[in-house]
């Protein structure tokens, strides 16, 4: 990768309207979503997107660390949607069926997502999506996606033990390197349109699509959320992004926020 990483490729043949159209770049950051809210601050227009070829304090859900090694696809982009702070979750499902689509598209990759922000190969997260937004009372003024994509790295030699376990890259999977540039182009394209039919048709379509790669569904599930460990058969994801769980016990919950594991 490094000297051949070059930023100013990711916009050639890009074709949207808005996604991408400012694009920032840094050859390394703490975290390129604490950048993207630092140029909203700022006056950023919605739709720019800034990307870094390293994070040094990269983060997940729950501020967990992102290991954001040279090689992967680390970028967040600036929206501005007119949504209720609850319904900014729609904007992940959004991007990780986005993710899911193109990688499936570009590599024939068999992506699956995963309530309620990754996406996953062979059972293994290869993407994850982290939304961060800023509200004043009941009124969102931004949303930050922040997209990790595990591309050009060798997960043997660039993971730990703890990370092989659950994650995999695209390089490990394909045996080669891929173009960031064109996964960039494809992958924001897919955003945008995604991003304006939900603007202008709402969630249903973007759900039941995003349901028909959930191959968690249907299947027994334990989900650990706030404080609590719940086990049960995953039903379903309702219109408000909440995982429908069927406890062992007969009774239905439904659940907001949490890890979920597929067990076995």
């Amino acid at each position: 990768m490094s000297a051949k990483f070059n930023p100013e490729k990711f916009q050639e043949g890009l074709k949207t309207k808005l996604f991408g159209k400012y694009l920032f770049f840094s050859r390394e950051v703490a975290s390129t979503n604490d950048w993207a809210k630092e140029l909203e601050a700022l006056g950023a227009p919605e739709g720019t997107v800034v990307m870094a070829e390293t994070q040094t304090a990269g983060r997940g859900r729950f501020g967990r660390r992102w290991f954001s090694p040279k090689g992967g696809l680390w970028f967040s982009l600036i929206l501005k949607p007119m949504l209720r702070p609850e319904e900014t979750v729609k904007l992940v499902f959004l991007a990780s069926l986005a993710a899911t689509e193109t990688l499936r598209g570009l590599y024939g990759l068999k992506a699956e997502t995963k309530w309620p922000n990754d996406v996953l190969v062979d059972g293994r997260k290869v993407c994850g999506i982290l939304s961060e937004m800023k509200t004043t009372g009941e009124r969102v003024e931004c949303a930050i996606i922040g997209v990790g994509v595990n591309a050009n790295f060798d997960v043997e030699s660039t993971f730990s033990q703890e990370l092989k376990a659950y994650a995999t890259s695209l390089q490990t999977l394909l045996g080669k390197q891929v173009a960031l540039e064109e996964l960039f182009r494809v992958l924001l394209e897919k955003m945008e349109s995604f991003y304006m039919g939900f603007l202008t048709e709402g969630f249903t379509q973007i759900l039941e699509k995003w349901k028909s790669y959930a191959s968690f569904l249907g299947s027994k599930v334990e989900v650990s959320s706030e404080g609590e460990k719940l086990e049960g058969t995953a039903l379903d994801v309702d219109r408000d992004g909440a995982l429908v769980l069927r406890l062992e016990d007969g009774s239905v919950r439904r659940v907001f926020v949490g890890e979920l594991s597929l067990k076995y």
